[in-house]
């Protein structure tokens, strides 16, 4: 079993994190494991098969580049005949780990979690766990994750799409100018009222992402997020508390199958679940279940289900709610790679409905073996 991690995007050491959690947790009488990190320029390396390496230490946040050594590069073999990884070294001939039975794909973000790796194992034949080529697409772009939530009659929030063509089109001037299409979506975006939350389309781990208060800091904080995609979006602030639950494809095809819902109790002084309260403070902490009424909970874990199945999402995926002072339940996005670190939200709610890490780990990567290698 491949496990790869870390990746090009800007959630490269989370996806590290969550690398050394599972691998810890990994049945070594089941699994021979192999470790794979792909390094922020994109190189794949054979990593050591030591957890401790992916934590954090000294304050410092973990990297597959302080895991590579020379001779250690990785290529794929894209021939479905084989499914293999091959290791190369300058100077010696390459050395065949052998065929890959699955691919455990920890990765977040652009060029892993958005359908790009997925195609690459589907051309090279490999079965692996997590949703397919459509539903990581469509799962990481938030616009068109909303539009097809709204289409199945999902209760979504308002937003507006910031697009790279309207905010900043062609020209020597277009720093400065505002043109009609700029007018309209920051008219657009007033209409949604104050405090709005201002993201990358298709980011996650809350990076790149600004709670702007009053349009003095709008430009900005659009500004911030297309750093990291020219594509933005811009969500209306949504009052009530945070929940989260987590989902399972569903045993012999069956329904999918969701957890013990957990309420986000953010810690130190972050006005929202950024990345600094997600992962770096230490009295971040989830209630599992929520404080909220048990009908409530029971709609929640359905429609959890039902975001899953509307994006055909397959493995596994995490669904984030806001639950309003008056009762409304309102969905607000899906993670269909969701963090595996120790702080992170999916394996806690697993292990609070009765599937700690080491057997949901073994359940997820039954159902990709259990997966047809190439189209799915």
């Amino acid at each position: 079993m491949a496990v790869v991690f870390g990746g090009r995007s800007s959630e490269h050491a989370i996806s590290c994190l969550g690398a050394g959690n599972v691998l810890a947790a990994l049945d070594r009488d089941r699994y021979e494991v192999v470790p794979v990190g792909i390094a922020r320029d994109g190189r794949w390396i054979l990593a050591p098969d030591d957890p401790g390496q992916l934590a954090i230490a000294g304050g410092e946040l973990p990297s597959v580049e302080a895991m590579s050594a020379p001779g250690t590069e990785i290529a794929a073999r894209l021939d479905p005949a084989t499914r293999g990884l091959v290791v190369t070294a300058p100077g010696d001939p390459p050395r065949s780990l052998g065929e890959v039975d699955v691919v455990l794909p920890l990765l977040h973000g652009a060029y892993g979690e958005d359908g790009t790796l997925q195609g690459l194992l589907e051309m090279a034949g490999a079965r692996y766990a997590g949703a397919g080529v459509f539903a990581s697409a469509a799962g990481m772009d938030k616009e068109y994750m909303k539009l097809l939530f709204a289409a199945r009659g999902l209760p979504v929030g308002r937003y507006v799409v910031v697009r790279d063509r309207d905010w900043r089109p062609p020209g020597p001037d277009s720093v400065t100018a505002v043109t009609p299409e700029r007018k309209r979506v920051l008219d657009d975006i007033a209409e949604l009222g104050w405090p709005v939350f201002v993201k990358p389309a298709r980011g996650g781990s809350s990076i790149g992402t600004t709670r702007v208060p009053d349009p003095g800091e709008l430009e900005e904080a659009i500004e911030v997020a297309r750093e990291h995609d020219p594509k933005v979006l811009v969500e209306a602030a949504v009052p009530g508390i945070e929940i989260e639950c987590a989902v399972l494809e569903g045993m012999a095809d069956g329904p999918p199958e969701a957890s013990v819902p957990a309420q986000v109790l953010v810690g130190g002084d972050s006005e929202f679940y950024d990345f600094q309260a997600k992962y770096l403070e230490a009295d971040t902490a989830m209630a599992i279940p929520p404080p909220i009424p048990a009908d409530a909970i029971a709609e929640v874990r359905r429609l959890a289900c039902a975001a899953f199945d509307a994006l055909s999402c397959e493995g596994l995926a995490r669904v984030d709610f806001f639950y309003t002072p008056d009762g409304k339940i309102v969905l607000n996005e899906i993670n269909t790679m969701p963090g595996m670190t120790s702080a992170s939200a999916f394996p806690m709610m697993w292990e609070a409905t009765g599937l700690p890490l080491p057997e949901l780990m073994d359940r997820i990567i039954q159902t990709a073996l259990g997966k047809r290698p190439g189209l799915r």
